[in-house]
């Protein structure tokens, strides 16, 4: 088996008096959205203010305000353009629609992660303060990425579920999305650290954990546990 690292709708504004193109918007939502992070990463910290971001890019307010309400907008669009990005791309392939429910979330994490190598250095300053994977996650500005991980992720364990290759287990299964997520933040810290070439050893991780993590979901070693932690149980009766 080869998996493959694979690899906002804008309002309409006035603009002297006229309704903006979309393109034009999306052109100005980018400017926006390049400026601010040339002034993140330059400056490690939000701009002092909007009016002061506006003045400087030379556009105003009312610009800012018809793509972004705040600059904590600005992050929580970008962390959710990096996961939709992905996923439309994903399930753009049609392989990928011939997948096992291992191989989607696979392919998934790497080509995620690859968005984010490419926005490594803005990544970098969002999570840098991070110490647990849990705790990646909590940022309001990845509330969106949280739903579409948690949707995605849902999508290609129910299809396990139906195929035989999940174990379906009573309230565990359940929460089976909510370990996922904290297994990808491990991944993310594991990534924010790893110095190898090419971030080998992240790919290693992902891999040899991804396999680890559906060993322990799927139908094995902790059914056969379960039965016997059962059967004990009942012939003490």
């Amino acid at each position: 088996m080869e998996v493959t690292k694979k690899s906002r709708n804008t309002r309409g504004a006035r603009v002297s008096g006229a309704t903006a193109s979309p393109s034009l918007r999306q052109s100005e939502a980018d400017k926006i959205r390049a400026a601010y992070v040339k002034y993140l990463l330059t400056n490690g910290k939000q701009p002092p203010s909007v009016y002061k971001f506006c003045l400087d890019l030379g556009i105003k307010e009312e610009a800012f305000y018809s793509d972004f309400g705040s600059f904590d907008a600005i992050d929580k669009d970008m962390w959710t353009s990096f996961i939709t990005k992905t996923v439309t791309a994903l399930r753009s392939d049609k392989a990928f629609a011939t997948f096992t429910s291992r191989e989607k979330i696979l392919s998934f994490y790497f080509a995620l992660l690859e968005q984010l190598k490419n926005n490594r250095s803005f990544v970098l300053q969002q999570i840098g303060t991070f110490r647990k994977p849990e705790l990646s996650f909590t940022p309001s500005y990845l509330k969106g990425f949280k739903q579409v991980f948690d949707e995605f992720v849902t999508s290609a364990l129910d299809l396990g579920k139906s195929n035989g290759e999940i174990s379906t287990r009573p309230y565990l299964d359940k929460i089976y999305p909510q370990l996922f997520r904290m297994h990808f933040g491990f991944i993310l810290l594991f990534w924010r650290d790893d110095d190898s070439t090419g971030f080998e050893k992240t790919d290693a991780a992902v891999e040899k954990s991804v396999n680890l993590a559906f060993d322990l979901i799927g139908k094995g070693a902790i059914d056969s546990a379960f039965d016997f932690a059962k059967f004990l149980y009942q012939s003490k009766k």
